[in-house]
């Protein structure tokens, strides 16, 4: 599974780690997020993120 960094903020979603301060679960790929869920340090929606290369 893929990484995801906002680009406002740089935050990394990290499928394997989840966003527990958020509700999501460790293992939840970011496709799996719901729609309106935000960037945990600063609240910009999921298009604000890209895939992180490996």
């Amino acid at each position: 599974m893929d990484k995801c960094r906002c680009t406002v903020c740089g935050y990394i979603y990290s499928p394997e780690e989840g966003s527990t301060k958020t509700g999501v679960e460790p293992g939840t790929s970011f496709e799996d997020i719901p729609e309106d869920w935000v960037c945990p340090v600063c609240g910009v929606d999921k298009s604000q993120f890209i895939k992180e290369e490996a």
